[in-house]
């Protein structure tokens, strides 16, 4: 007996819809990622790496002013929200408009519960790091074996 796998299903369907319609999809995503309260495209882009002791999580956001950037921890959600301005030049028409402008905001789930009191971010170059320590109850222990005589 062969076993059904909605999810695959499911995948295959969005993967044949993709191909159908293309770029359409592509270029709705970019016009809607800055829309306030819309947010549906996936940006900015993050990275979410770990070992024993931390997570480290790096989020592109070129063109964006660290003071709009703002990141809150509920639970195990961590939100990523700000503004990217446009620099409007006097009596200019646009001709091409590729890059967003406007707010975003951007959820991610964390596996794991945080420490929230030893959380600490930078921002540099168009690049956002977040350091967030594990909890100390979810780091892995160590335990001691006792030889049996």
């Amino acid at each position: 007996m062969m076993n059904w796998n909605i999810f695959q299903e499911m995948e295959t369907l969005r993967r044949e819809m993709d191909a159908i319609f293309g770029g359409l999809t592509r270029e709705q995503d970019e016009q809607t990622a800055f829309m306030p309260g819309i947010g549906t495209r996936r940006f900015p882009r993050l990275n979410l790496n770990a070992d024993s002791d931390n997570f480290y999580l790096t989020a592109l956001l070129p063109g964006v002013e660290s003071k709009t950037l703002e990141i809150n921890l509920t639970g195990n959600t961590l939100a990523l929200s700000g503004e990217r301005i446009a620099d409007p030049i006097e009596g200019a028409h646009w001709q091409r408009q590729e890059r967003g402008q406007g707010k975003f905001m951007r959820a991610i789930e964390l596996p794991l519960d945080v420490a929230t009191d030893k959380i600490s971010a930078e921002y540099a170059d168009g690049v956002l790091c977040v350091t967030l320590p594990k909890a100390e109850a979810v780091k892995p222990k160590r335990i001691a074996i006792k030889a049996a005589k």
